[in-house]
């Protein structure tokens, strides 16, 4: 399984070609704003998929393939931002989350 960081890696080269194809200046708010959209494209296919949203002429299995494309996006966009902001996520998430793990189960 990659790390956080190889992924990150991965992401920005696709970010980088989508931001080239489409001509797009991906300035410190672009991160920041991308993130909300893809939050709430993710949003929109979740209320879809729970019978909240209008669906279309889509099958339930679209609606779910939406959302988890959706939540790539959103983990892609997420990815991109920490980078951008020079933010370690792995070190946040032990410092955060992890060091109320048991000791045992910590990284």
């Amino acid at each position: 399984m990659a790390s956080l960081a190889e992924l990150a890696d991965r992401v920005e080269r696709v970010s980088a070609i989508y931001a080239e194809r489409c001509n797009i200046n991906r300035d410190a708010d672009w991160y920041a704003l991308k993130l909300q959209e893809e939050a709430g494209e993710l949003v929109a296919e979740y209320l879809r998929g729970s019978g909240r949203g209008r669906t279309g002429d889509r099958s339930p299995e679209a609606i779910r393939t939406a959302l988890e494309n959706e939540a790539a996006d959103l983990m892609a966009q997420l990815l991109l931002f920490c980078r951008n902001n020079a933010i370690d996520v792995e070190a946040a998430l032990d410092r955060k989350w992890f060091v109320y793990l048991p000791e045992s189960d910590r990284p």
